[in-house]
């Protein structure tokens, strides 16, 4: 089961669940978006004006207190970790818990018009990818795969929404899972 919660301000319920649908179509399992909001203003760093997603996750993992549920928090805020400028989502590999930013990942944050469409897609993507690595899956070197590492949105677009064929099966064999995508 996996469970949808937004984190911070300005999360829309709407493309919540929006993502909640895609997710249980792609895993095959349940998914809720949570009433409430996780509170992210801890997070912020004031200097570089964005949220430290290590601490977000932090603060999911009190959510996660059924090991067979999975929580995605999902946030409009711009996601950092120290070592990088920004990161479109991090997870706790093998845990139960990531987070996902749209921040990065809207059309307009490139000075082109607004693509909802293109949004979803790449927030389906994105949480695909980041729940992934809570099953205990690592980047792939497919290209194709969801589970290929993605730093920009053109590498985002061009990786497809599904696993490959070993990263669904290892998702089958770590956890009972079925497969991804219409690899299975």
């Amino acid at each position: 089961m996996i469970h949808v919660v937004a984190v911070g301000d300005g999360v829309d319920p709407d493309r919540l669940h929006a993502l909640a649908a895609d997710l249980a179509h792609s895993f095959g399992v349940s998914c809720h978006v949570r009433e409430g909001v996780v509170n992210a203003a801890f997070a912020r760093d004031a200097a570089r004006g964005q949220y430290h997603s290590t601490a977000i996750l932090e603060r999911l993992r009190g959510l996660a207190a059924d090991p067979g549920v999975r929580v995605l928090g999902v946030t409009a805020h711009d996601l950092f970790v120290p070592i990088f400028t920004f990161v479109f989502g991090e997870a706790q590999l093998e845990g139960h818990c990531a987070v996902v930013s749209w921040y990065r990942l809207e059309e307009e944050h490139y000075g082109l018009p607004p693509d909802e469409a293109k949004l979803r897609e790449r927030l389906a993507k994105e949480a695909v990818h980041e729940l992934g690595h809570t099953f205990g899956l690592h980047h792939c070197d497919d290209w194709r795969c969801v589970m290929a590492s993605s730093h920009s949105v053109e590498r985002l677009d061009l990786k497809g929404a599904e696993f490959c064929e070993g990263c669904g099966r290892a998702v089958e064999d770590m956890n009972g899972a079925p497969r991804f995508g219409p690899s299975s």
